[in-house]
């Protein structure tokens, strides 16, 4: 399990064609792609199971944890991305409700992009 971070502060200042904007890069595909949405609830959970491709989780709004196989859960909030290798075991959960967007693609490469962040206990 890799943490990294989508927040305002990670990204550039773009000023092209009149632009006044912060862009924080995620990552570019070279193969095909699934983007969600996921809304969890009070006490939402997105069940312990394996990846089926690679996959990035982005924290849009709300707060929760996150684990992979054989390790604690760890806090994200809004802003943090989590990316899982195929068939790594993971689980997301919240108590107060979380919106995440969803990344799946068998070639995903989220630290040509992002920086990393350290994990949250």
């Amino acid at each position: 399990m890799k943490f990294f971070s989508f927040t305002k502060e990670t990204g550039k200042r773009i000023e092209a064609f009149q632009s006044d904007f912060v862009l924080s890069q995620i990552l570019k595909t070279s193969s095909p792609s699934m983007i969600g949405c996921m809304h969890l609830e009070e006490n939402g959970v997105i069940g312990y199971h394996q990846a089926v491709m690679p996959q990035l989780l982005l924290i849009v709004n709300g707060e929760g944890e996150v684990r992979c196989k054989d390790e604690k859960y760890s806090f994200v909030t809004a802003g943090d991305a989590v990316f899982w290798e195929k068939d790594e075991w993971h689980e997301t959960r919240t108590e107060n409700g979380l919106m995440a967007i969803v990344i799946e693609s068998e070639k995903l490469s989220p630290a040509h992009f992002m920086k990393d962040s350290f994990p949250r206990s």
